[in-house]
Order: structure tokens, then sequence, then C-alpha cells
């Protein structure tokens, strides 16, 4: 069961597009598309240049030789998964990935987070990748032949709601990319939310192309507010905040903000808003 109207968020391509599998004695063709597939889900939709593609362990895959399975541990092991997704980013975001593109799932509290730190610390990289594709799970849900896939936006890939709205946070839609369009950058995107085991708003992509990230000292408190006469308060999400009326600020400043609003003042605080440049990435009740 998926959650919510796919089209809406994000996700209808993932819920209209059969899994990827390819069993022995598929032709050639068939192949190549299992590998684009392949490379499209443990790279995080990143580019890949024709020079940095494996080309060994791809006439492996061809010849039969190497699993679907087999050859996803080649690619998630290579220097060109390590050098974008570990070296040269912090561990637990490099954790988020392994997660996001090994099981095609957020991972679901602090305590699995820590199992896979303790892994690199006293296994090394190539131990965390196995730890992955030879577990349980990846077995019972991808087996030796099929291409793994998000899956953490229904109800059988997730333990909690909390880990489903962390999904949100690491995929926005089919096209996101694990390297690109979040302002968060290189910084884990969950962390502090599976510390804390605090939900996020889920929200559609913005057709604008905004990205929000939550700022660092936004507090997590109860927020009141008097005079509303409805008592609804809403929490919008802005970004791309442009300082277009302050000339001795430079005009590409972004930065992001969160806006707690009653009901009756969403009018005047979407006019203003928008008067100061920025994009509003999402409104949802309190």
């Amino acid at each position: 069961m998926v959650f919510g109207p796919a089209s809406r968020l994000g996700v209808a391509l993932f819920d209209s597009t059969p899994p990827i599998e390819s069993a022995p004695g598929s032709s050639n063709e068939d192949k190549e598309t299992t590998i684009r597939a392949i490379y499209r889900q443990i790279l995080g939709n990143a580019y890949v240049m024709e020079s940095e593609r494996l080309t060994v362990p791809e006439s492996q895959f061809k010849r039969g030789e190497l699993s679907v399975r087999e050859f996803i541990r080649q690619v998630a092991k290579s220097e060109l998964y390590r050098s974008r997704f570990f070296s040269n980013v912090p561990r637990y975001r490099s954790i988020e990935l392994n997660f996001r593109h090994l099981l095609g799932r957020t991972p679901a509290d602090l305590e699995e987070m820590r199992t896979h730190s303790t892994i690199l610390d006293s296994a090394g990289f190539e131990a965390e990748i196995d730890s992955y594709l030879d577990s349980d799970e990846y077995q019972t849900t991808f087996g030796e032949h099929i291409v793994p896939y998000i899956r953490g936006y229904k109800t059988e890939a997730t333990q909690n709601m909390v880990q489903f709205t962390h999904l949100f946070e690491m995929v926005r839609g089919a096209s996101s990319s694990s390297l690109k369009g979040n302002l968060a950058g290189k910084s884990p995107r969950l962390n502090s939310l599976v510390i804390q085991s605090t939900p996020t708003a889920v929200v559609s992509p913005a057709s604008s192309g905004a990205t929000f990230r939550t700022p660092a000292n936004t507090a997590r408190t109860c927020q009141r507010f008097n005079g509303a006469d409805s008592g609804k308060i809403y929490r919008i999400e802005v970004t791309g905040y442009r300082a277009k009326a302050v000339k001795s600020v430079s005009p590409y400043r972004r930065s992001n903000q969160v806006l707690f609003v009653p009901f009756e003042q969403l009018s005047s605080a979407y006019q203003r808003i928008h008067r100061q440049g920025g994009v509003i990435a999402s409104i949802t009740p309190v």
C-alpha cells in the first residue's frame, strides 16, 4: 500500500515501475538495461561517464559469471562509489546513503545507524557494504536477480511513520539525486531526526524547484499564539530568500526559515514572503 496520492508525493514513477529482474539466460539487451538500472539506483541517479563504467564487472555480468547482487557488490565497493559516497562525506551521511542505495529505505532508528557505524570501525568500508547485501532483508526482498529500488514509501518497507516521513528527506521524487538538489550538501540529512525520532512534514516536490533544509537553530518545541480565532496554526517552510530590498547584502544570498502562522494571517504571510523574494516549499498544519 502507498501512503497518499503518489503523484503528489513525487513517487508515482516508483509506484508504476515494476522491479527490474535479470535471471540467468537473459538477453544482452536485457542485461544492458539491468546494468543501467543498477548504476542509477546504486549511484543515486548520479551521472556516470563512459570512462567511469566498470567494464570488467560488466563483462562478467553479461557472461553470466556475476548475478545482479554480485555485480551490485562490485559497483558499491568500487572507487567510483567510495569517492562519491564515503571518502568525502561524513560517516552518518554515508550510512544514510548506503540504506537508500542498497536497501531502498532509510535507517529505522539510531540503533540501526550505530550498528553500521560499529561495522565501519571494526571491519572497514567493504564489510559495511557486505552487511547490507548479505542481510536477510536484502535476500528476502531482492534475492540474487532483482535490482534494488526505492521502497521506503510503502508500509511493508518501513517500521513506523517516523521512518516513512524520513524517506522524503532523502528522496524528493523519482529524479532526485544523492549528490545534488538539497541545500544540506554533504551533511547528514537524518542524523538529528533519527536520534530524536522526529517525524518531518511530507510535502510534494515544489514545482518551482525550491529545496528546503530545516535551519539548525529551529527549536522543535510547541508554538503558542494568542488572538487566532480559528485556533489553527500552520508551519510554513520558506527557502530561496534573496535580499532584494537591501543593497548591502548580496542578491545571491540564500536562506531558509520556518514560520508558524495562525490561519487568519496565512494570506498576509504568503504575500510578504513573495515580496521578499522567498519561495514557499511547504505549508502544513501544526
